[in-house]
């Protein structure tokens, strides 16, 4: 039996997004969002047929054309000549995973009651993304002011029956998607393209994504971070608590806490070491995993503000009376929040791969690249080098997007905050950090070996009793690229939550 998900005012966090993806929920229209629609489009078709006055983009035209008015029997060609002039994405097609994100979140932000669009308009989206059907997206061409015009239009055309979709895997019209489905594509009515196309809906899918996988990434960061201190055999007083506490940022407190509970009972932690301190990227993790940690916490807060809002313009008040011309299109919170945390996330990526070299440095009675017989065996050599091409690559894109601005449509839209390429830029760190904390744990999986017959904890032994299920160890040198490929696809696999019992 299908699960089901409600769509309503309640509160929607992160984390219920997440379980509506992870368990492909079917989302229906609470009784309450029902009459909120109903009650708001009542209201404005109500004010065009008792007022002569101009509502912005309901009877005007757009953006720098808002003083033009529209007359009653153009107002449908009007929506319908938005939707298909503003459908001018370029770049890489939006991932199906991202575009049912975008879908759930433009039905979510739709149902508030403030947009003025008719049932039949949402109910369709919700029919799109219950029998996964999905727009063909670009990643490329929105500002992220006037909400993410470009990419949203082309998800509304698939709903009058243009622009192409995704139907059980295959590429094709939306027209023919309609035919298959015994649908008749809609006809939008005043203010209904406005709607769809303004909106952050884009940006806030990538953020969202982003946030997602940075909570798991940051996870998998202190855990093979603690694989690779038992490999470097590295000291365990830098997690002392009486350190952090004359220190006291609490997220920095919580790894340091984190580090400690995933060491306990290690035999290798406990043995007297030689060395005085460790260098900066075994020592220094509390410090630099906590501040990651802490701006993904502010990002998530911002998103779940994001998640629970409307930004599409006008907004529009029943029961007021009113209907006001505003910017919450406008994705300047996100936009900040993407790009920061595109640096948080890259500063995981950047001291992993410090470890990682210090594992293959011939320290600390490793050898040299961690293989026995160096010069005839290169060892782990290269994988190095790739993860200094990423993390160079993820510095490169945190170049923030939020501090450019473009000017558009003929000098109204005169500040844009650029959120879309913040959150596809992101999108691209996360994946990125993703493979370098694969090629960290490879190497240090190795490392550990030479600390042998020596164990480390119960809970790193059973993480590495896993992954050598998956990725057996390099004895000799083999073709690299495919255990590399093979630990990615074994983090994907996992939750590290079964890991971190002691939280």
């Amino acid at each position: 039996m299908t699960s089901i998900h409600y769509i309503s005012k309640e509160f929607l966090s992160i984390k219920e997004v997440a379980k509506i993806m992870d368990n492909s929920f079917h989302i229906h229209l609470s009784e309450e969002a029902t009459r909120a629609i109903q009650k708001c489009r009542t209201f404005l078709d109500e004010k065009l047929k008792n007022s002569e006055a101009p509502f912005y983009g309901i009877n005007t035209g757009f953006g720098s054309l808002c003083n033009i008015k529209i007359e009653d029997n153009e107002i449908e060609v009007l929506q319908h000549n938005l939707v298909k002039s503003h459908a001018c994405g370029m770049g890489e097609e939006v991932p199906i995973e991202l575009t049912k994100i975008i879908m759930l979140l433009k039905i979510q932000s739709l149902s508030y009651g403030y947009s003025g669009v008719r049932i039949d308009v949402v109910q369709r989206l919700i029919d799109f993304y219950n029998h996964n059907i999905f727009p063909v997206i670009y990643q490329q061409g929105s500002l992220g002011a006037s909400g993410d015009l470009a990419p949203l239009a082309h998800l509304s055309l698939a709903l009058i029956g243009e622009g192409d979709v995704y139907f059980q895997g295959q590429k094709i019209s939306a027209q023919e998607a309609h035919q298959k489905m015994n649908w008749k594509p809609l006809t939008l009515q005043s203010k209904e393209g406005l709607a769809l196309l303004n909106g952050t809906q884009f940006s806030l899918a990538y953020s969202l994504w982003c946030s997602i996988q940075s909570d798991r990434l940051s996870k998998f960061s202190d855990i093979i971070h603690c694989i690779s201190l038992e490999g470097f055999d590295g000291r365990i007083e830098p997690f002392d608590d009486r350190v952090h506490q004359n220190r006291p940022h609490p997220w920095q407190i919580f790894t340091a806490t984190r580090c400690r509970n995933l060491l306990e009972g290690s035999e290798i932690i406990k043995r007297e070491k030689v060395h005085v301190q460790d260098p900066y990227a075994f020592r220094c993790v509390p410090q630099v995993h906590g501040a990651s940690k802490s701006t993904i916490d502010y990002v998530r807060n911002v998103i779940e503000i994001e998640l629970n809002s409307v930004t599409d313009n006008p907004n529009i008040f029943p029961d007021t009376d009113a209907i006001i011309s505003g910017g919450n299109f406008h994705a300047q919170p996100l936009a900040l929040a993407a790009d920061f945390l595109a640096i948080a996330l890259s500063e995981l990526g950047s001291i992993s791969e410090r470890r990682t070299y210090q594992l293959i440095s011939g320290q600390r009675d490793l050898p040299p690249f961690l293989t026995d017989n160096a010069g005839l065996n290169s060892g782990f050599m290269i994988p190095q080098y790739t993860a200094a091409s990423i993390a160079s690559q993820n510095k490169q894109l945190c170049t923030p997007a939020s501090v450019d601005s473009i000017v558009s449509c003929n000098g109204q839209e005169d500040h844009v905050s650029m959120a879309a390429n913040a959150g596809t830029k992101c999108y691209k760190v996360v994946q990125n950090l993703k493979s370098l904390l694969a090629i960290e744990l490879m190497l240090a999986a190795k490392a550990l070996e030479y600390r042998r017959p020596l164990q480390s904890s119960a809970t790193i032994e059973s993480f590495i009793s896993l992954y050598r299920n998956e990725v057996s160890a390099m004895q000799e040198d083999r073709i690299l690229y495919k255990d590399m490929h093979q630990t990615v696809q074994f983090l994907d696999s996992i939750n590290p939550n079964n890991f971190l019992i002691n939280e």
